[in-house]
């Protein structure tokens, strides 16, 4: 999500209370935000709900972007965090009904995309990690899907740039672990 200069400027007017520069800023990213959950999750009305989810958290917490990284950088941490929590929220609710109420929702091979399939199969890893691992889920977030380099996750993080790196590689051996043979 490479954000131009004015969405970088609008964010930080919004973020110092700004409120006619918020709804610019909203109306701007709204495309880019609906992408990149369509990237994490496979079901067009699962990415549409991160994508509001998204939307409203960015409304209700600009005043906490500080302005040290860029916005799309927070943006970033922002969506990956809301998709992720609605891919969480959407599993649950699943698991909650009975199997006579509805049917689990399991992709079907032949309507769902390997990658449809393989993301929910990462969602489910990295929901394992976080469990388990929380400070190496957060590094793996940082660098695999919001694709900043190994600097700025160790400056995200306030750690040294070697904790970073190692930290994502523990993270992807994990996730690894978690998938099996078929993924490596």
């Amino acid at each position: 999500m490479a954000l131009d200069e004015l969405t970088e400027e609008l964010a930080r007017s919004a973020a110092a209370g700004d409120h006619r520069a918020l709804g610019e800023l909203l109306a701007r990213i709204e495309p880019d935000v609906m992408r990149h959950c369509a990237r994490i999750l496979p079901y067009h009305q699962d990415a549409e709900e991160a994508s509001q989810d998204t939307l409203l958290a960015v409304a209700r917490n600009i005043g906490r972007f500080e302005g040290r990284a860029r916005f799309s950088t927070w943006l970033h941490i922002v969506t990956a965090n809301c998709a992720r929590t609605t891919y969480r929220s959407l599993k649950r609710r699943a698991a909650e009904q009975t199997s006579e109420e509805l049917p689990m929702q399991k992709p079907d091979v032949g309507r769902v995309s390997v990658i449809a399939g393989s993301r929910l199969d990462l969602l489910d890893a990295m929901e394992a990690l976080e469990a388990d691992k929380p400070d190496l889920a957060q590094a793996l977030v940082l660098r695999d899907i919001v694709q900043l380099d190994y600097n700025e996750v160790a400056e995200q993080l306030g750690i040294p740039l070697g904790t970073a790196k190692s930290r994502i590689h523990q993270a992807r051996k994990y996730v690894q672990g978690v998938l099996g043979e078929d993924y490596r």
